[in-house]
Formats: C-alpha cells, structure tokens, sequence
C-alpha cells in the first residue's frame, strides 16, 4: 500500500514538474519572440508635389563689350581739337577728333595743279597729233600723184606716230596727276577722326596739342548695347551645355537683379591643360547696367518642367543598384518600397517620371527600413510647399 502511495506521489510531482517546464518554455519563447522583432523606426515624412522644376548650371565670367575699336591717326600730325571724353556717347559717322591739315590741304592744291598741267599736256599733245595725222594724209596724197618722195612719205608716218606715241604719255600721265590729287585728298581725309559704329567712349589717350606719329591711338569705343559674358564650362557640364538655351546673369555691382540671356557660341575644344571650353551667354543690356570687366555669375537653365511630380530629394534612396522611395502605407504604419524613374535631379527636389506616387514620402530614416518595416510618424504632418518652392537650382560652378 505504501508503494502504491509513493508511486503515485512521484508521478504526480512528475506532472507538476512537466508543467511548470512546458510554462518555462513557453514563456521564454514569447519573450525571446519580443526581444526578436523590430521596433518602429521614428521617420520624418514629406508630401508628393506637382510643380515647376528647373535645373541650372551655375558658371562665372567676366563681361565683354559686344564689340570695341581704336580711333587711330592714319597720318601724323598735331591734334587741334577733340570733342569726347570717356562716358560720352558717339554716333556712327560722328567726328571726335580734328588733326592740323594745313600741310595736308597744301598737298591737295599742289596736286591739283600738277593735274592741270598734265591735262594741258595732253590738249597740246592732241593738237600735235592732229597735225601730223594732216600731213601724212597729203604726203600720201602727193606720192600717189608721183609728186611727193618716199622718203618725205617715211617722214610723215614717223612723225604720226611720234605725237601717238607722246599723247598717250600725256593721257597716262593725266591719269598719274588724278590719282595724286586722290591720294592727297585721302590724306586730307585722315587728318579728321570719325566712330565707325555707334557706342560709348571707353579711353582717352590723348589730348589736344599732342603730336601724333601714324596709327597712334586717341579714343576707344564700346558698343554695350549688348554684353558678351565670357565664361567656362568644365568637360562634366559640357554636354549639358548648348546654343540658345536661356540663361540668367547677376553682378555684384547690382545684388538681387537678374539680366536675361542666351548661350550665344560655345567652343568645339576643350583646353587640355585646364579641360574647359570657352562659352559665350550675350545679354540685351538695356539700360546699360553691366559694364566690361565686371565679375559675372550665369546661371544656364539645362532643363525645365512646367508641371511635373516631385519628391524631396533626401527621399531618393538606392537599393542594390535601382532607385527608390519609401512611402508610408495607407492603412498601417509599416513602410512600402517602391521603384522608381527620376528625371531631374537637384540638391532640393527630384523628379519622379514613373510611377504615379499616393500618399507622403519618408525622408528621414529611410536607411533602417525594408519594405513592410514599422515605423513611428511624426505628430503633425509637414505643410505642403506652394508651387513657387519647387523651382530649385542644381549649381555646378567652372
């Protein structure tokens, strides 16, 4: 009987003891299940957007004068008077400097009567060879008569074209004299300094009474109507870069004002040495803010989207080589990863071509999440940016 007793002591401390392992067991598997799982992941979000989006390379220059000449003396000679100082405005054909043509109007009237002279000549010579063309006529005349010899008859024909001979001397040197008398009028010409083109006066080189030796300079012209800025794109931008694309220029001279250009010309070769190419942006100066010499910064618009889908650009995230986004679920917080097609991309905004995204876009602490990980948002929503916030700027300085 007590054997009986014990056995069933034992079996039932047996059972206890069983059941208090499998509560053990169990327990512990549910708390090693809690340490396991992963806890929400606190992240910032942001709203999917429509709007403009631009994207601009930034580059700096120097302006240039769309064009710029010499007014130099062809001739040599005290300058008597000059009508323009720097900042005046000339016209085309104006006259802003006389030189003393005393010497040069002396030269005219000496060639003029040498042309005189020389056209006297040529009257007289013509006289001549009236005459003698007259006497061989009878000369020939009378031999055939078997009045008049053959040598009176060489006679006369030499002589005919002797005074040929001498008028076309006279002729050529008429043509001689005119051409001189051209020629001092031309430097006649030289002694007055005249704009080819109309523009402001850049320089002064000299004042009146100077004495000036042939191709002296006396006073530059810049035509500013039109500025040239010019700048360098590096080989990165240089693709992007192209003729006709619209750009925006600034100068420090006038801060928080833009003047409106285009790409104008770019080089076809890139400088070895420094693995730049050479642009040019012109910009209607209009008024004549920008002046040459002053320190540009250009900014060329390389693309351009009136209305397009954007996100934060810290919202872009690369996965195994594709492009991505987080956005957050629609009915639980856990977070959904979605490939996606950018387009422009921008330190501020990215364009997302495809797909049509819903909902808002995690951009803070998207680096812990997998597709489906909890996450934990933010008490209040971030407000939606106007439109006017999506144009943002890519800058690439050269």
């Amino acid at each position: 009987m007590k054997k009986k007793i014990i056995i069933g002591i034992v079996i039932i401390f047996t059972l206890i003891l069983s059941w208090r392992i499998v509560l053990l067991v169990t327990s512990g598997d549910k708390k090693n299940a809690g340490r396991s799982g992963r806890p929400p992941v606190a992240v910032e979000i942001d709203s999917v957007r429509f709007g403009p989006l631009s994207e601009i390379r930034q580059l700096t220059g120097s302006v240039y004068p769309l064009y710029q000449y010499i007014i130099a003396s062809k001739v040599s000679g005290r300058i008597v008077e000059i009508r323009k100082r720097i900042g005046d405005w000339v016209k085309a054909g104006e006259i802003i400097a006389r030189l003393d043509d005393a010497e040069y109007q002396q030269s005219v009237l000496e060639a003029e009567a040498n042309l005189r002279i020389a056209e006297a000549s040529l009257a007289e010579s013509q006289i001549q060879l009236d005459q003698a063309r007259q006497e061989k006529e009878r000369v020939v005349s009378l031999q055939a008569k078997g009045i008049a010899s053959p040598a009176e008859l060489d006679a006369a024909v030499s002589n005919y074209s002797a005074q040929e001979s001498r008028l076309q001397l006279a002729r050529a040197q008429v043509q001689q004299r005119k051409a001189a008398l051209k020629s001092a009028k031309i430097r006649l010409g030289y002694t007055v300094l005249s704009a080819d083109q109309a523009g402001f006066i850049g320089e002064r080189y000299v004042d009146e009474g100077t004495l000036l030796a042939p191709n002296s300079p006396v006073i530059s012209v810049i035509g500013i109507n039109t500025v040239i800025v010019r700048t360098t794109v590096i080989e990165r931008d240089y693709g992007y870069i192209q003729i006709g694309l619209p750009a925006t220029v600034s100068v420090d001279a006038f801060p928080g004002q833009t003047f409106s250009g285009k790409v104008a010309r770019i080089a076809p070769l890139l400088q070895e040495a420094s693995r730049v190419a050479q642009a040019e942006v012109e910009v209607a100066n209009n008024p004549a803010h920008l002046k040459p010499g002053m320190f540009a910064r250009v900014d060329v618009v390389t693309a351009a989207r009136v209305n397009t889908q954007i996100v934060p650009s810290q919202a872009v995230v690369n996965r195994n080589g594709a492009t991505g986004i987080f956005i957050v679920d629609e009915i639980e917080p856990v977070a959904r990863y979605i490939p996606v097609t950018v387009g422009i991309v921008t330190p501020q905004f990215t364009e997302i071509v495809t797909p049509l995204l819903k909902g808002m876009v995690i951009t803070l602490g998207q680096h812990l999440l997998d597709d489906g990980s909890p996450i934990l948002l933010p008490k209040s929503a971030p407000a939606k940016p106007s439109p006017a916030d999506s144009i943002v700027t890519k800058e690439s300085r050269s």
